[in-house]
């Protein structure tokens, strides 16, 4: 797939159903203080086409989104997020030695008075992740995390909690630092969609820190991330 770093998105899979597209990094999915937003680029794309989010991705984070093409698609797809039958997984690179390298995190995320969030040590309704890290260079490893709830803010917050903020992130991580974009993006999705298995890898093509090639490398040991040995949550 050729990248066009002037677009907001790129197509990663078209049919009758849905779109799953490559939303680029800094793109806001909705206007808020904007004057466009991706939706309406989307719309103006696809002209007389009904077109439905079904999850969402943070304004600096890149990646698979999936766009529904009329109410029912979007409907089937609410069910899936909300019954957790979508495998998500995303990358990211962060300085630092993490307090643990690799494993699962658990705990509620709360928001606070700053309005950013937090993980706190209660369950009453936890947010699940899991993950993997990688060594890069100069003190920075490559992360592969899959969520297994869509809490706001989730993997920002648990990256955080682990000691080392997405780079790039400046709500998360130090509020003025040197960097190109926040280092997350969201790299493939797995699921049953009407009888058949439907699978999306998309690595990661815009950020300076993403075309290293140590972290390619660790890209391509990653593709697919569900070929690797995750460990069961029960």
């Amino acid at each position: 797939m050729t990248i066009d770093q002037e677009r907001p998105y790129q197509i990663v899979e078209h049919n009758e159903d849905y779109l799953v597209i490559d939303k680029a990094p800094g793109v806001n999915l909705h206007r808020n203080q904007h004057a466009q937003s991706l939706i309406d680029v989307l719309h103006a794309d696809f002209p007389g086409e009904s077109l439905h989010l079904v999850h969402r991705l943070d304004d600096a984070t890149s990646g698979l989104l999936v766009i529904a093409k009329n109410p029912v698609v979007a409907a089937e797809f609410g069910g899936l997020f909300a019954n957790r039958e979508i495998e998500k997984f995303y990358f990211a690179l962060a300085d630092g030695k993490p307090t643990k390298k690799q494993g699962m995190v658990v705990g509620d995320i709360k928001k606070s008075r700053s309005g950013s969030y937090l993980l706190s040590r209660t369950r009453s309704n936890p947010s699940v992740s899991q993950f993997f890290s990688f060594a890069v260079q100069d003190g920075q490893r490559a992360y592969l995390l899959k969520p297994h709830t869509g809490k706001t803010h989730q993997l920002r917050v648990v990256m955080k909690s682990l000691g080392v903020p997405i780079l790039g992130d400046r709500r998360y991580g130090a509020s003025v630092q040197e960097s190109d974009r926040m280092y997350l993006h969201a790299m493939a999705l797995r699921f049953q969609f009407r009888g058949s298995e439907r699978c999306y890898v998309c690595t990661p093509q815009i950020g300076s820190a993403f075309l290293d090639g140590g972290v390619q490398e660790i890209l391509l040991n990653c593709n697919p991330p569900w070929g690797i040995n995750w460990p069961s949550l029960s």
